[in-house]
């Protein structure tokens, strides 16, 4: 429940806050606490205008930090203009929480969810566009966890609450101790008014004054009048029981058995309300959407259960049924949320044979609400809230192979997403989960491994994704044979890793190999197929060949819309390449109005982090500079390097990528300084991660050298362009694309260190090379030519030069505009072109 203020404040007269999100329903029964609530509010109170210094509510299980929190929202809401729960006991809900406050601070989605993170804390810290705010992490395990996930100061309060209570090195903490004994009673009297103050007394007593317990036995008397002599005595009989049964803590042991009293009413009253109890005490111990329980599992789960789930009216008693003992919260929203002693009542009472069969059935209702397609944006949500109770019940070491599937779409999900950490724990206890238990060479464990090594890809782990793909395609080949379809996905990805061996020539071939199978099993419409051809258009761009690339590209994401429509993943990363292809055969214009379209489009559907949006968005980078849109170009190149980084770190193959584009862009505004050290350090990053001869290390270094000459120092730039010259008519041929720029640049060495002679020889046969491998038109073709006019003019050819200089600038007039700044530098026949290269996704 994000922005809802008449939904979330129902009932209660304060003015609301602009933005109120999560904040879980008020408890109308809500009783005592008032000092502890004034001393929270003078607190928080005496902290404002300061550094932000969260409060950290601690105490038991039980105690009632949460509702004394929510409480406090309440009471104070008039005070904030934002409010904010966030469920903080997994680091995973704490970004997707923040993500999703995102827009309601005006604050654009980045490629990432880290990204997104960073931009949302950043605002909160400067007060855009509030300068009051009030943020509730709820749950949250431990400082550490928490600490990367608070503002940096600001105008606003964080309150935590958490049963750890070592806070002290971040947060001024506040114990929440049981009721009053006073507090207790009250609570009892108003809830069965048929209580005196003697038994209110008594029950207090033995209840321990614990919140939650003094709540559930008002609602058990609430509800049967039974005398307090009886249900004392039940409670004496239910703590035997445990004493004898459980190794719980004697602590608990009133608390435990006043629960086991209403279970066992409930179980007597509705077996069918009391097995759904069961099913909910192996989630997790947050919100439960009602609609996973309002689809049939495709197995039968329990007699009593199963005329329930899937039946609307059924389901509804036995939810009021549990919810008239105080068992577990229903939300306005359609969930149930059981506290976790109420979870461990529960559980514990469970035989092995009970668990196991509720244990199954947890799992099978978790596939039943699987939507089977983790790559429509439509559906995260869904996958997004089933994630912690996939988690929590162990849905990993299921025997149903539907659970597993679920399983895998919950991986892609979160790669899709852009959560990568949680990915790699998620693939990665599966792999070797279902690796034990399935063994290495079953299906459904290739399956799950085929994606942790894309994931592994996606983070820059080539060693280890290599190594792994090559492991799956050897055990599909010995399985399946080399002709099956899960063969030809498993090399699919092994000639990714020849992408990011540099061996661009053989991805290619291993990619048309992958094409060819699933157009004879598929045919070409299927979107294994597309998918395998949306592969061939990546080797087809870095063996240089745009146009074919580009005509292959368009059918592809024709093939993709006609299946899914535009707004679907696999649209949009299809839609890319075809841009891509688009700017890189020199149409600057059409393709930067194209990458404006993809990056508005990715962001308002996928969000500004997510790590496709991200990558959008560096790509529009890359376009404005070439279409001359300079200091828009250095501001997006800026952003997409920043968001980038935050999120995945200056490690990862996307984050230098956008460290290069901002170095040229850097470079393009005379800041040589600052472009020739970030061009530096992105050099050695690229070395480190691929290695000193590979073609985007290469290239890197080309870019490095031109920031070289451009401040005094050809010589060194020189040296860089021979060996990368070298390198790249060795990885990539004489014609390649990166080859025929290094050339134009070395060129321009030779030119700057008083050798026309060598840059004229160097210019003629680039210059007719680049209108046999682009075109007569093409930018580098044109800039190339540009050089050669001044090579012919320095050696005295100067009627030459001035026919192929007035030919040239009037074909860079047409083809790039009259305003664009290298059209304006050609004019003067004095500026050499510089050419830069952009690696090419992998």
């Amino acid at each position: 429940m994000p922005h809802d203020a008449i939904g979330a404040h129902a009932g209660h007269t304060r003015a609301a806050p602009a933005v109120w999100g999560n904040v879980p329903p008020s408890n109308p029964n809500f009783t005592g606490r008032e000092d502890m609530l004034t001393e929270l509010h003078q607190r928080l109170l005496r902290d404002k205008g300061a550094a932000v210094v969260p409060q950290s509510l601690h105490g038991l299980g039980g105690v009632g930090k949460t509702s004394m929190a929510v409480q406090y929202l309440y009471q104070q809401m008039a005070d904030y203009e934002v409010v904010w729960w966030i469920s903080a006991e997994r680091t995973a809900q704490v970004s997707a929480s923040l993500v999703e406050l995102a827009p309601h601070l005006d604050v654009p989605t980045g490629p990432d969810v880290a990204s997104t993170v960073g931009c949302v804390l950043e605002a909160l810290r400067a007060g855009r566009p509030y300068t009051n705010w009030l943020l509730v992490y709820d749950n949250a395990e431990s400082p550490e966890a928490i600490r990367p996930f608070l503002p940096a100061g600001g105008p606003g309060t964080v309150l935590i609450t958490s049963r750890n209570p070592h806070w002290a090195e971040i947060a001024r903490t506040f114990e929440v101790d049981v009721f009053t004994r006073e507090e207790s009673k009250r609570v009892l009297r108003e809830r069965s008014p048929g209580i005196d103050d003697t038994d209110a007394d008594r029950l207090a007593a033995v209840l321990g004054d614990l919140p939650l317990a003094i709540e559930q036995a008002a609602a058990w008397h609430a509800e049967t009048g039974m005398p307090v002599d009886e249900y004392l005595q039940l409670l004496e009989e239910k703590r035997v029981d445990l004493l004898r049964e459980t190794a719980l803590p004697s602590a608990r042991h009133p608390v435990i058995a006043a629960w086991n009293v209403s279970l066992d009413q409930l179980r007597a009253e509705n077996p069918a309300a009391y097995q759904l109890l069961q099913i909910c005490s192996l989630y997790a111990p947050e919100p439960i959407p009602r609609s996973l329980f309002g689809r049939r599992p495709r197995a039968a789960v329990t007699p009593e259960l199963d005329p329930v789930l899937g039946d609307p009216i059924r389901l509804g008693q036995a939810i009021r049924e549990i919810g008239r003992y105080s068992l577990a919260r229903v939300h306005r929203n359609n969930s149930l949320q059981m506290h976790r002693l109420v979870q461990t009542a529960v559980s514990s009472r469970m035989t092995g044979d009970e668990r196991s069969v509720m244990l199954r059935a947890a799992h099978l209702l978790l596939a039943a609400s699987d939507p089977h397609d983790p790559n429509n944006v439509q559906h995260w949500e869904r996958y997004g809230s089933l994630h912690p109770h996939v988690l929590v019940s162990g849905a990993v070491s299921s025997d149903e192979g539907w659970v597993r599937n679920l399983v895998v779409n919950e991986v892609i999900y979160l790669l899709r997403w852009g959560d990568y950490e949680s990915c790699l724990e998620l693939a990665r206890t599966a792999h070797e989960t279902w690796s034990g238990k399935l063994g290495q060479d079953h299906a459904e464990t290739l399956q799950v491994a085929r994606w942790l090594g894309f994931l592994l890809f996606s983070m820059g782990r080539y060693r280890e994704a290599a190594e792994l793909n090559s492991a799956v395609l050897e055990a599909h080949r010995r399985t399946s044979g080399p002709d099956a379809q899960d063969t030809t996905d498993a090399l699919g990805n092994v000639a990714i890793d020849h992408r990011v061996s540099g061996a661009f020539s053989e991805a290619l071939t291993l990619s048309e190999s992958a094409h060819r199978q699933y157009l004879r099993l598929l045919g070409p419409d299927d979107p294994e197929t597309l998918r395998a051809a949306h592969n061939v258009g990546v080797s087809l761009r870095l063996v240089g060949d745009f146009a074919r690339a580009r005509e292959l590209d368009q059918q592809t994401w024709n093939g993709y819309t006609e299946i899914y429509g535009q707004d679907h993943v696999a649209s949009l990363h299809s839609r890319l390449g075809h841009i891509v292809d688009t700017r890189e055969l020199g149409r600057y214009g059409e393709a930067l109005a194209h990458h404006r379209e993809i990056v508005e489009r990715s962001g308002s559907l996928l969000g500004g982090n997510n790590p496709l949006s991200l990558s959008c968005y560096r790509h529009l980078a890359v376009a404005l500079r070439k279409a001359g849109r300079s200091a828009e170009a250095l501001a997006a190149a800026e952003r997409a390097h920043a968001a980038l980084a935050r999120s995945y770190g200056t490690n990862n193959p996307e984050s230098m990528c956008a460290a290069l584009e901002l170095s040229v862009q850097l470079r393009h505004a005379g800041r040589h300084r600052s472009a020739l050290d970030l061009g530096m350090e992105t050099w050695h990053l690229f070395e480190q991660t691929y290695g000193r001869m590979h073609p985007h290390t290469l290239s890197s270094a080309v870019n490095m050298a031109v920031t070289f000459r451009c401040t005094g120092n050809p010589a060194a730039a020189r040296r860089i362009d021979i060996l990368a010259l070298q390198g790249f008519v060795t990885a990539l041929g004489e014609t390649h694309p990166s080859t025929l720029i290094c050339r134009t640049n070395l060129a321009s060495d030779h030119y700057a260190l008083g050798d026309p002679t060598t840059a004229r020889e160097l210019d003629a046969e680039t210059l007719r090379r680049s209108r046999e491998v682009f075109d007569e038109d093409h930018p580098s073709t044109l800039a190339c030519a540009t050089n050669l006019a001044m090579d012919l003019r320095a050696l005295g050819h100067t009627d030459e030069a001035d026919t192929l200089h007035t030919d040239t600038h009037e074909r860079l007039s047409r083809k790039l505009g009259s305003s664009h700044p290298s059209v304006r530098l050609a004019a003067d026949r004095e500026h050499r072109a510089d050419c830069d290269i952009d690696p090419m996704p992998l």
